[in-house]
């Protein structure tokens, strides 16, 4: 389960990760969440699995051709990783299927049925062909399999359903056929008709399956059968660096290839029937080093992420709607009120919408001359970030986007906005060369007496108003001339590569993070050694880059205190005897996503606070831009370190993470219950009470 390298222990990436998603399939498995929100939490579990599998099993799949080569990469060599992998996906299978059982008993009981095809009422059976003839007819594409034809290309992110009709007649062959489930046009979940106190839910793959026999009529078959099959392609891009194509034809190029990537995973309904499936495999090429996974009768268990609500509020979590900053007032000039102080939001305790009425303010603001912002991922569909800086170009601002098109699973997204906003005059900009943009930046400038002031926004999270509602992330509001002068040297880097800036208080991957985090903790360890106070409190998503874990396991060897809370992949191992011994690591999963970075250093009593957007990875600190920012307003230390204290106490939703990777939850000497996001939306709540 571990890694040497350098005599020092490490958690393979792989199977730390695979431990991050058991803590969500915990969630799900929790009898104290709310049914619902478990069959959700089953969604995000699959979600993420499907990634996984797209980039890191494929990843671990190409290595294997390397032979002797992937050892030094990996660790270990990856068949034999390969095989580790397969092992513990297939016992948290057989957790997640019997979760998934229990999680349908208890919402029966509640009077919400899943139901199938085959359990209709008449008068639901009725509902059902009408929808499908009205709705999804129109989207159905039936192709007939044949021995000798090609067989379709099946795409990544789609479910289909394996048919097969069988004909009249005893030596009558039977007939293959494939069909796409529309779930990206239509909803995965249809309400059907019952009566007031109980609710029906059929899925939109059993809506299929019910009118068979109508879709294949012309066949006259006895009997037509439909069997659920998923297949997981690499999701890496081969992206040229051909100067003599653009950016966008590149990566365009590249996402046409990366729906024909190589198969790394088919799950398949495991009562299928052995001649459809060795038919569907030789066809797909399937061979022993993808994995082929036999499942229950539904896939794509992502959409389960977005199961409708059923009008019982004891099926989900209860509501917390996002609050208002105590410090900013209703109908009040937000740049105005940062002017006088710095001002840190947190979402989604906080609302994200003071950030969108912080643009909409400057985009009409007569005094404002330019808005320019790093965008990463926004919004899919309705963004409100862009709308923003639409508008703000339509009011004869000067708005600068650099969007990031290798954002991954972004990229189409990103390339649909960046000619939206081209549209309306916004100069827009791809990034650097080599690397990718990560930071997230927001810089308005404004006229003021004759002076040109700077504000600007540095934060943890995306400028995303739909995952603010769920990701836990910090954002400063600043006028700080020590971090705007320098906040625009950045974005005049990134209109003018070659012009370098040395930086003083922001921080900056791959410029100078690595040096700046390894003279912190160098300080640290001199104080340690010195008998001073010494400590290290780190916050973030994950935890892989070897050098900096080796300087924390020195750290640690000296004498300094390590507290760590990470949501995903830790290779460090806490508590071994004279090397981590004093590093302590926890990992909450709750109804919100923690995807803030907050580092805070002792400093010899007079803690160092800042917020990032690089997680401690080597891709973060070397190959991508990422803006650290110090925290200068005391205030804003205290909020920190109240917020930061809140979670070291957690012992509802809090993980140990140790060499064990058992992810066992965390028990206090404390009688009360301290589940730490609860406990920040009432410190929040108290705030804006006054």
């Amino acid at each position: 389960m571990k890694i040497k390298e350098k005599n020092k222990p490490y958690i393979s990436r792989e199977i730390s990760w695979l431990s991050f998603n058991e803590r969500v399939l915990q969630e799900a498995e929790n009898k104290a969440v709310p049914p619902i929100e478990r069959l959700r939490f089953l969604g995000i579990f699959s979600n993420n699995l499907d990634e996984f599998f797209k980039v890191r099993v494929a990843t671990v799949k190409r290595m294997a051709d390397l032979g002797k080569e992937s050892e030094i990469l990996l660790g270990e060599p990856a068949k034999k990783l390969f095989s580790k992998i397969h092992e513990i996906v297939l016992q948290q299978k057989i957790r997640f299927n019997d979760t998934y059982a229990k999680v349908l008993e208890i919402l029966e009981k509640h009077n919400v049925t899943i139901v199938n095809e085959t359990t209709l009422s008449p008068e639901q059976g009725k509902f059902v062909k009408d929808y499908f003839h009205n709705k999804v007819q129109p989207h159905l594409v039936p192709i007939m399999l044949h021995k000798k034809s090609e067989f379709p290309h099946l795409r990544d992110k789609s479910i289909y359903l394996a048919v097969k009709l069988i004909m009249k007649g005893k030596n009558a062959d039977p007939i293959f056929s494939i069909i796409e489930v529309p779930s990206g046009v239509l909803p995965r979940f249809l309400l059907l008709p019952t009566s007031a106190k109980k609710k029906s839910i059929i899925l939109l793959d059993d809506v299929i399956r019910y009118c068979l026999i109508e879709i294949y009529h012309i066949y006259a078959p006895e009997k037509v059968e439909a069997y659920t099959i998923k297949l997981t392609r690499d999701a890496e891009l081969d992206i040229d660096n051909d100067i003599s194509q653009s950016i966008i034809e590149n990566l365009s190029r590249s996402l046409k290839n990366r729906k024909k990537g190589a198969p790394v995973r088919l799950i398949y309904d495991e009562l299928i029937p052995d001649d459809l499936h060795k038919f569907i495999t030789s066809k797909l090429n399937i061979d022993k080093k993808d994995i082929l996974m036999s499942g229950g009768r539904y896939h794509n268990f992502k959409d389960f992420m977005n199961f409708p609500d059923m009008g019982n509020s004891k099926l989900e979590y209860r509501p917390m709607p996002p609050l208002s900053h105590h410090e900013i007032e209703p109908y009040e000039s937000i740049l105005k009120r940062i002017k006088k102080k710095d001002i840190l939001l947190h979402y989604p305790y906080q609302s994200f919408s003071h950030f969108i009425d912080l643009l909409r303010e400057a985009a009409i603001d007569p005094n404002v001359v330019s808005i320019k912002i790093a965008l990463y991922r926004v919004a899919k569909k309705h963004s409100q970030v862009i709308n923003a800086l639409i508008n703000a170009a339509r009011n004869g601002k000067a708005v600068t986007v650099l969007l990031e098109l290798q954002a991954r699973f972004d990229e189409s997204n990103n390339i649909y906005w960046s000619d939206a906003l081209k549209d309306f005059g916004v100069k827009v900009l791809f990034g650097v060369p080599g690397l990718k943009v990560h930071s997230k930046l927001c810089i308005i400038e404004r006229n003021e007496n004759g002076k040109l002031v700077t504000y600007v926004n540095i934060g943890t999270g995306n400028y995303n108003e739909e995952t603010a509602k769920v990701y836990s992330d910090v954002a400063l509001l600043t006028a700080d001339p020590q971090i705007t002068t320098e906040a625009n040297n950045l974005f005049t880097f990134f209109e003018h590569n070659y012009l370098p800036f040395k930086y003083k208080h922001l921080v900056l991957s791959p410029f100078n993070m690595r040096i700046w985090f390894t003279h912190q903790i160098n300080s640290e360890i001199r104080n340690a050694k010195a008998g001073k106070e010494s400590y290290v409190i780190l916050k973030m998503n994950n935890i892989m880059d070897v050098e900096i874990i080796d300087k924390l396991y020195l750290a640690s060897s000296a004498g300094v205190k390590i507290k760590i809370i990470v949501r995903g992949v830790c290779a460090l191992i806490p508590g071994i005897k004279d090397l981590s011994e004093n590093i302590e690591v926890i990992s909450i999963i709750d109804r919100f996503l923690e995807h803030s970075r907050i580092y805070v250093f002792c400093n010899d009593g007079d803690p160092e606070y800042y917020i990032s957007s690089a997680d401690l990875m080597t891709r973060n600190i070397d190959h991508r831009i990422e803006v650290t920012c110090p925290i200068y307003d005391t205030t804003i230390k205290r909020q920190l370190k109240n917020i930061i204290d809140i979670e070291l106490k957690d012992n509802v939703k809090a993980r140990i993470i140790d060499e064990k990777q058992k992810n066992k939850y965390r028990e206090t000497r404390s009688r009360l219950n301290h589940r730490s996001q609860f406990e920040i939306y009432k410190y929040y709540k108290q705030e804006l009470m006054g």
